[in-house]
């Protein structure tokens, strides 16, 4: 099962980044829907996965809370002036309005968040929780999630003047940007696993991942313009 799943995410990642990056979302649409098929052939319940009607309610609960969290620290970041170079992003610069309203309403949620709560939070964390406890299913996925953002992370240098300025240029530095990106969305991953465990389910990652994918980037596009 485990070597299964990690196949999948590897050519999934190989195809939103290298080789079929337009079509990202049905990629990412059909790639969970045949890892959800997967963990349910292998013996998953919809509680195990993290879909449970019974994580509906509180998820409801844990969802709005942590919405309303990031749009406030989005909104007191980008009225600081310290903090105002963390958004400065070309890629969010030189997007139309209507370009950031598809992002942030049909790429990320359907594509990015979607398939990453699903894949790490839920069916790997699932499988490894059963094979060997939820303390491997944490850093496990975890790490995994970590990994799956080193291609994603090659470009910063470029996009982002922050990790432009702290990280400088060069082959060197692009390896630091890449090792500091894998460990600090490793840690993100321990911190949505957090959420799913306390909320019971995957819908409570899911909106926290989807508000800070699609606030920041709006606010980066904001701020640009």
């Amino acid at each position: 099962m485990l070597p299964a799943v990690v196949a999948i995410l590897v050519a999934v990642n190989l195809l939103n980044n290298l080789l079929a990056p337009r079509a990202y979302v049905l990629t990412c649409v059909a790639a969970t829907g045949v890892l959800l098929f997967v963990a349910r052939r292998d013996g998953l319940s919809w509680s195990e996965i993290g879909l449970g009607r019974a994580s509906l309610r509180p998820g409801l609960r844990w969802s709005a809370a942590l919405v309303a969290v990031v749009l406030l620290g989005v909104a007191v970041a980008a009225a600081l002036p310290a903090a105002r170079p963390a958004f400065v992003d070309a890629r969010a610069a030189g997007l139309a309005g209507s370009a950031v309203l598809v992002k942030a309403l049909v790429r990320i949620p359907l594509g990015t968040a979607m398939l990453e709560e699903v894949a790490f939070r839920g069916v790997l964390y699932a499988t490894l929780a059963r094979r060997h406890g939820v303390g491997a299913a944490v850093l496990g996925s975890s790490l995994l999630f970590g990994l799956w953002h080193v291609l994603p992370s090659l470009g910063m240098l470029n996009g982002n003047a922050a990790v432009g300025s702290l990280f400088g240029s060069g082959p060197v530095a692009a390896v630091v940007a890449v090792a500091a990106a894998v460990a600090g969305t490793a840690a993100a991953g321990l911190v949505f696993c957090e959420v799913r465990r306390r909320s019971g389910g995957l819908l409570a990652p899911f909106a926290l991942h989807w508000a800070v994918n699609s606030v920041t980037l709006t606010a980066a596009w904001a701020l640009a313009g």
